[in-house]
């Protein structure tokens, strides 16, 4: 445990919860496991609709590629969320405490806000569009953010560990 930590953090780390993940022969690591399949899982969703966005794979309808990646990015973004509990849990203090760390949940926010801002100004505007009709503007913006936002969040994630 880290001193410096808030209090909550350390009684969260210090947990029955938290010593089982850390004693456990198998669920810390699987819990690493699920968080990094649950990444891609993610990660590829989001890249299928962020290509669409940016004008590649035109011959399908936007509003199509948008329903069917969608499902699959929130189902990849509620395992992110359940795996990083259980480790952020193990390590809550010490964790909390790190930059890059703080860094990643900055960055998981100005994510999601994008997803908000897309799902507010754009996904209606495609909702009806034909394959191979120009998109509106700002989706190819909003896209590009929303790559390069989450593989810093993925960059971020898996270099924890090292500061």
């Amino acid at each position: 445990m880290t001193d410096a930590a808030p209090a909550i953090f350390a009684a969260l780390e210090a947990s029955g919860f938290g010593a089982a993940i850390r004693q456990s022969r198998w669920l810390y690591m699987a819990a690493n496991i699920g968080h990094i399949v649950s990444l891609m899982v993610f990660a590829g969703a989001i890249a299928v609709m962020d290509v669409r966005m940016v004008r590649a794979l035109s011959a399908t309808s936007p509003a199509y590629v948008l329903k069917a990646a969608r499902r699959i990015a929130i189902i990849g973004f509620i395992c992110l969320v359940i795996s990083g509990a259980f480790l952020f849990t193990a390590e809550a203090s010490h964790v909390i405490m790190n930059r890059v760390f703080q860094i990643k949940l900055g960055l998981i926010a100005l994510g999601l806000l994008n997803i908000a801002l897309f799902e507010i100004s754009i996904a209606p505007k495609v909702k009806n569009l034909p394959p191979l009709t120009p998109l509106p503007s700002g989706a190819r913006a909003t896209a590009v953010a929303s790559i390069s936002i989450w593989i810093a969040v993925a960059i971020c994630g898996r270099s924890i560990a090292y500061f």
